[in-house]
């Protein structure tokens, strides 16, 4: 592509993502919603407002990173065949940036401390790594015998950048409430994950045949069964005697 027609188009889809932007500036509703949907009940002011800082992280540098994706080599061409290609690479990048910047310690104080470190599996399932490998590996093969190398690069890439966000997030220092902090910790490494089975979808497989059709349903069943919370905890109650 030509650089002043890739030039173009980065401007055209910068505007795109500015209005997504102003629309979906984060604020105390989406905050409230984000940390009730993944497990904090009887919220305190606090926690939303750590809540909204974490998606303003995120959310920020949608419209720079759309900008820049048709001036990437072969990018803009894979966005262009594989439509929601370009949507992950700005979420999961998106991603990336902001637990990047999260590694400053926070001033905040917090309310209590956590009694033991905790790892990857406190945050990622192991049922879902093992998806995530398994999606990326079978497309990654699919697409290196077919000799499709830039596509092979863009999926492992995705991974390589998912698996960083998670490790980013696990040791990133705690802020705020840390009911609120572990449940955001667990976002981000999960959909991180779920955004590069996503990468694996949209790139992986041409629906052309059969085989690849299932694949693709497959993997896109996959992608919303990681980025979901946790499933909440039965509850079970006893009659008195």
């Amino acid at each position: 592509m030509r650089l002043d027609s890739a030039i173009a188009v980065a401007i055209s889809t910068g505007v795109v993502g500015l209005i997504v932007l102003i629309v979906l500036w984060p604020n105390e509703k989406q905050g409230t919603r984000l940390l009730v949907k993944w497990g904090v009940p009887n919220l305190a002011a606090d926690q939303v407002s750590v809540a909204v800082r974490y998606l303003r992280r995120r959310r920020f540098w949608y419209p720079w990173l759309f900008i820049g994706l048709p001036l990437i080599p072969h990018a803009e061409d894979l966005a262009r065949a594989h439509g929601l290609g370009s949507i992950v690479f700005v979420a999961l990048f998106g991603g990336l940036i902001a637990e990047v910047l999260a590694q400053r310690s926070s001033r905040e104080p917090r309310k209590e401390a956590l009694l033991a470190p905790r790892g990857v599996l406190d945050f990622a399932p192991l049922w879902t790594i093992i998806v995530a490998g398994l999606a990326t590996g079978i497309a990654a093969v699919h697409l290196a015998v077919q000799g499709q190398w830039p596509q092979t690069a863009v999926i492992l890439g995705s991974a390589a950048v998912s698996w960083l966000i998670v490790l980013l997030a696990v040791r990133r220092p705690a802020a705020g409430d840390p009911e609120a902090d572990l449940a955001l910790r667990t976002r981000s490494a999960r959909v991180a994950l779920g955004l590069s089975v996503g990468t694996t979808g949209t790139l992986g497989w041409s629906v052309g045949t059969m085989s690849a059709f299932i694949a693709f349903v497959a993997t896109i069943a996959a992608f919303l069964a990681i980025v979901g919370p946790p499933a909440k905890p039965r509850t079970t109650t006893r009659a008195a005697r």
